[in-house]
């Protein structure tokens, strides 16, 4: 954990005052490292940190040979997520995505960490596959990885989520043509750094924040049926999570 008294997030501290209280409007180019490193009384070395630090947290942007600027407040995208699938099926892509992009690949082994979430063993074949989620700009606003066993979808019609007649068709939607009624499902938000090509893939600094949400189906008998990973720039959604809840009359 970082020291809040550290140097540089004393420095971090008033930059983010000089941008909320409107001293550095959205625009602002910064002065020098050299005339800021002045007036806090401190080297360039830790008003470099400072600048990265508020760049990861989407409030400094750097323009590469013109300076460190500060960013202008993204339009936020709205989520919203369904746990229960019948309360109604959430869409493949949320409001804000105009349009997405999948590539699927068969007979990929599971990696230890996936096997456990879809109940299978380590190296059992899946299909993943990999969306990029566009916005009416051609700009990426979410990506997903998605994993389902092989052992229940191969050699039939839903092989591929990207291809054949239910291409780009739910997880809820491909499992029903199968026979299998998807009731349920587990999502594990957690914040956590873009890595080098996460931050590529959203176009974002790398190390910024962003929503990490694993997500898994089950069908009637308990039996995950498909797990994904979906990525999102903490600074560009909201996400809501909305939940029917049976009351006691009702239970």
């Amino acid at each position: 954990m970082a020291d809040t008294n550290a140097p540089y997030m004393l420095v971090a501290d008033a930059f983010r005052r000089s941008i909320s209280e409107g001293e550095w409007p959205p625009g602002t180019r910064l002065p020098s490292r050299i005339a800021l490193g002045e007036v806090h009384g401190v080297g360039e070395n830790v008003i470099r940190r400072a600048q990265e630090l508020l760049i990861i947290e989407g409030l400094l942007e750097g323009r590469p040979g013109a300076g460190t600027y500060v960013r202008a407040p993204q339009e936020r995208l709205h989520m919203r997520r369904c746990p229960a699938p019948g309360h109604p099926s959430a869409p493949l892509a949320p409001a804000g995505i105009a349009t997405w992009d999948a590539h699927s690949t068969a007979k990929v082994p599971a990696p230890p960490a996936i096997a456990a979430r879809l109940a299978i063993e380590p190296g059992d074949h899946c299909v993943r596959t990999a969306y990029e989620f566009l916005d009416d700009r051609r700009r990426p606003v979410m990506t997903s990885v998605s994993w389902e066993p092989m052992a229940i979808t191969g050699g039939t019609t839903v092989v591929l989520p990207d291809g054949g007649p239910f291409g780009g068709r739910s997880v809820i939607d491909r499992m029903a043509h199968l026979g299998i009624a998807v009731v349920r499902t587990v999502e594990r938000p957690r914040s956590v750094q873009a890595d080098r090509d996460q931050a590529q893939q959203l176009g974002i600094p790398s190390g910024a924040l962003a929503l990490l949400i694993e997500r898994t189906f089950y069908d009637r008998d308990d039996r995950p049926v498909e797990t994904a990973d979906l990525l999102i720039p903490a600074d560009r959604w909201t996400v809501d999570y909305d939940i029917l809840l049976t009351s006691a009359g009702d239970a």
